[in-house]
């Protein structure tokens, strides 16, 4: 009896969080594209905050968060719910936690288990950044843009700036604090990510 009470437990906990040291690709619940405040409520009521919970993200709410960052909006051309000139979607989320980082796919609408440790220290220089539930790392892949060093900054910066100002405005609906943060040491991330050369941080945010 106490063994099968043990079991449920453990099952129950395990639907409620999503997350389990074995899964590595973690089917995200089907985001709701609904409802919502007001888009110009939201624009007025939209605010950094550096004070965050400890507690962690309900995983319905990472994925509607997720989604509306830079999630497909239109499956039959793949476009997302923030632009990239030329449609290059290059910036990648990193989604940081206690249970380790996650890479965010957004064709499939999964969490793909990248580093099972937490970072969530070294996201940033201030000290929430370490105790708060989630950090995401926006990185962009050179690859897929064109021209020299200079442009591939200014745009992979611009689409950096949408899918951000989307986690804004959907924290901000959704009563939830939120910061975008430029104070990384983002060579010190990047070798603690272990990412390619040509893969750069551009800025982190915190919810």
């Amino acid at each position: 009896m106490k063994r099968s009470l043990y079991v449920l437990i453990v099952i129950s906990l395990v639907t409620i969080t999503g997350f389990t040291q074995e899964q590595r690709i973690i089917q995200l619940p089907e985001a709701n594209k609904t409802g919502g405040m007001p888009l110009m409520d939201a624009l007025s009521a939209r605010a950094s905050a550096r004070t965050f919970s400890e507690r962690e993200i309900p995983m319905q709410v990472l994925s509607d968060l997720l989604w509306a960052a830079w999630g497909v909006s239109r499956p039959e051309s793949g476009r997302r719910t923030a632009p990239s000139a030329n449609n290059r979607q290059d910036i990648e989320i990193y989604v940081s936690m206690k249970s380790g980082v996650y890479l965010y796919h957004p064709k499939d609408h999964t969490l793909e288990l990248f580093l099972e440790k937490d970072i969530r220290d070294k996201t940033g220089r201030q000290e929430f950044v370490g105790k708060a539930p989630l950090n995401l790392i926006y990185v962009s892949d050179y690859n897929k843009l064109t021209g020299n060093d200079e442009l591939k900054i200014f745009y992979s910066s611009n689409h950096t700036g949408y899918i951000s100002q989307n986690v804004y405005l959907y924290c901000t609906s959704e009563g939830l604090n939120t910061v975008v943060r430029a104070l990384v040491d983002r060579e010190m991330l990047k070798a603690e990510l272990g990412l390619p050369d040509h893969k750069h941080i551009t800025l982190c945010q915190t919810v």
